[in-house]
């Protein structure tokens, strides 16, 4: 807002997770896939539509990344440097799976009941000998096929042979790899970027600014205000025309 004014240049108003889908297109050169976005405020499994991003499936309560979160909190595991990637380094050494609550409800999922599980259980876990690394292991597994489930079953809705994977959660290596036996599986591939671009950055928002300002999108100084009730299929894709 400020360098508009100053500079009296034109604002565009970028929707976060569209952003987050065209820099993913942009730098893995995905024609139409099936989209994975994972983020800490986010879950939800989109496909392109007639100029919208068309939400298939998401989470009912809280997004991936905040169950994650919470979850490093529960076991005191370093903020160091994020959460996440700290579980995803403890599960690599996990031996020993434990069963936690599956919760997929048509093309919706729900990870709060996992955390509350977690939260219950954590420490009588601990005491009767299973490791940090265990509890890490068994939530990833569990979470991520919970996210495989309802991204395939999208694909089969749409006849999509390619899924992107997108968001903050998505640089996690297990479940790219995840995503990928399930893509190869139905004979087709999966797109991923590593934490450059999966993390939010600028270079989403200007790219996908640019895009829009190219198709004449604009955003009056009296409108331009953050909302996070600004949802993925309200934005008019009019940059795409497949």
């Amino acid at each position: 807002r400020m360098l508009s004014q100053m500079w009296n240049k034109p604002m565009v108003g970028v929707n976060h997770c569209v952003a987050h889908i065209e820099m993913g297109r942009c730098v893995t050169g995905a024609a139409n896939p099936t989209v994975l976005y994972v983020s800490g405020g986010n879950t939800q499994v989109i496909s392109y539509s007639l100029n919208k991003y068309r939400i298939f499936g998401e989470t009912i309560d809280v997004a991936i990344g905040n169950c994650l979160d919470r979850f490093a909190r529960i076991i005191e595991l370093s903020n160091d440097p994020a959460p996440g990637y700290n579980i995803e380094q403890c599960a690599k050494k996990g031996k020993k799976f434990i069963p936690l609550p599956y919760v997929v409800k048509g093309m919706d999922c729900s990870f709060s009941g996992i955390t509350t599980q977690l939260d219950k259980n954590a420490c009588k876990w601990l005491e009767e000998g299973y490791t940090k690394e265990d509890l890490c292991y068994s939530l990833q597994e569990t979470v991520f096929s919970m996210l495989v489930e309802i991204t395939e079953r999208a694909m089969a809705h749409v006849g999509s042979n390619e899924v992107l994977v997108v968001g903050g959660v998505g640089c996690n290596v297990r479940l790219q790899q995840m995503i990928a036996k399930m893509a190869e599986q139905r004979g087709g591939s999966a797109c991923v970027t590593d934490d450059r671009y999966c993390i939010d950055n600028g270079a989403m928002i200007a790219y996908t600014g640019l895009l829009q300002f190219k198709q004449g999108h604009g955003t009056e100084m009296d409108k331009s205000r953050t909302t996070q009730r600004f949802r993925t299929d309200q934005v008019h894709v009019n940059w795409r025309d497949d």
